[in-house]
């Protein structure tokens, strides 16, 4: 891979012509060895969000293993599945390991090539949008807490300097077939996080989503969509000026290439970056099948706090919330203070405003576990030590020792219903 050849036969200088207009940024190169790598890891990462689904846990295991230069190369080489094998560490011997890294390699050669991410480079300068990747700055913390799941790449339209408020961001999400009172709450609930500071993230769908948007839009606060599609791929067809509005003063993400159409599939994966990206997640309302749920999912998975809004118990359109509420430990949020307070840990140094100043003194002093653990609780309702390691995929003994620092500094206490907060 010399200067001349280019990569994989595609010349430098036209890699680094079509990267110029979409890298959201550069990092600082000392000669032209480095800028050379530089844009092969872009080009790479674009060629193989062609070639690779969302949330394809071989492809981010092989990436991980490789880097994304080697990945690619192995992958257009037509490099033998048994050889790759060895080279990631696995047992070429094995025939369950090789049977399905060889299925996987067939899959991603049948949809992309090198020229795939070309046309994804271009396209995406026609629309305007940028190519972020890991190795920049402007990479969302929390998207690396989904390992192997981590995206490739994400595609941006807007200004990519509005990065940064995802750092301070809860995620509003909710049924599509929302009923007046859940658009009420997402409505108050964006608009107040909004006035507090933070970025409202959620995934431009009916309902709840787009309440949540066009309240922050209304307030002037950043809003966040990430798309099961490409960028230009506006959908719902009914949000698409809702969604350029959005793209105009806050952000549309995806990680999908431009002209990538959003699919069932997709829309679960997509729910994984709502999650992964916000300080926080809360479901305003949700049936029993609610999409939003799979969202609710995936944070607890990850660690993230999790509220729900409860409504009435004779509301099918809250069933859902009140599922989470009793058997996922999610927190009971009544109030936008509420909600800040459940992204205080995470999302804002120093606690929200209107915390008391020792709470905020424990929230900033505290460790991983006591803040996963304080975010968990409730003082709504008491948690068993059992029902905390479940909720917080800490173990006993990491629990228990979060507890027991928590109570010296009065953040919780030990109630006859269990473990609480105290506000």
């Amino acid at each position: 891979m010399t200067a001349d050849r280019g990569f994989l036969g595609v010349p430098y200088a036209r890699l680094a012509a079509l990267l110029d207009p979409v890298a959201v940024g550069a990092p600082v190169v000392a000669d032209a060895g480095d800028a050379r790598e530089a844009v092969r890891i872009r080009m790479a990462r674009a060629a193989l969000g062609t070639m690779c689904e969302p949330g394809d846990l071989d492809a981010g295991a092989l990436v991980a293993a490789l880097g994304p230069v080697e990945a690619l190369t192995a992958i257009v080489d037509d490099e033998d599945a048994s050889r790759l094998l060895q080279r990631i560490g696995g047992t070429s011997s094995s025939a369950r390991q090789r049977a399905r890294l060889e299925e996987a390699l067939k899959r991603w050669r049948a949809r992309g090539t090198l020229e795939s991410g070309v046309r994804a480079l271009e396209m995406a300068a026609h629309v305007g949008a940028r190519l972020l990747t890991p190795e920049d700055a402007a990479w969302p913390d929390g998207l690396p807490s989904l390992g192997a799941g981590e995206p490739l790449a994400l595609w941006v339209r807007g200004d990519p300097g509005r990065l940064a408020g995802l750092r301070r961001s809860i995620a509003l999400v909710g049924a599509r077939a929302a009923t007046g009172y859940g658009e009420h709450v997402a409505m108050e609930s964006s608009a107040g996080l909004g006035d507090r500071g933070f970025a409202i993230v959620s995934g431009g769908a009916y309902g709840i989503d787009g309440a949540a948007h066009r309240a922050a839009l209304a307030s002037g606060h950043v809003t966040v969509a990430f798309l099961a599609g490409g960028v230009d791929r506006l959908y719902p067809a009914g949000h698409s000026d809702l969604l350029r509005r959005v793209a105009d003063t806050g952000l549309l993400l995806g990680e999908l290439p431009c002209g990538s159409t959003p699919t069932r599939w997709r829309f679960l994966m997509r729910n994984r970056l709502i999650a992964a990206s916000s300080a926080a997640t809360v479901v305003v309302e949700a049936g029993q099948r609610s999409g939003s749920l799979n969202t609710a999912g995936h944070a607890a998975e990850i660690g993230r706090p999790l509220g729900a809004v409860p409504g009435p118990v004779t509301s099918p359109a809250s069933a859902g919330c009140h599922r989470l509420i009793r058997e996922y430990a999610a927190t009971c949020v009544t109030t936008v203070e509420e909600m800040a307070e459940l992204a205080g840990p995470i999302g804002a140094p120093g606690g929200t405003a209107g915390d008391a100043s020792a709470d905020a003194s424990v929230r900033n002093g505290a460790d991983g576990d006591d803040l996963t653990v304080l975010a968990a609780l409730s003082d709504a309702c008491g948690l068993e030590p059992g029902d905390l390691v479940r909720a917080t995929g800490r173990s006993v003994r990491d629990v228990s020792a979060a507890l027991g620092r928590l109570e010296l500094s009065g953040t919780v206490r030990l109630t006859g219903r269990g473990w609480e907060a105290v506000r």
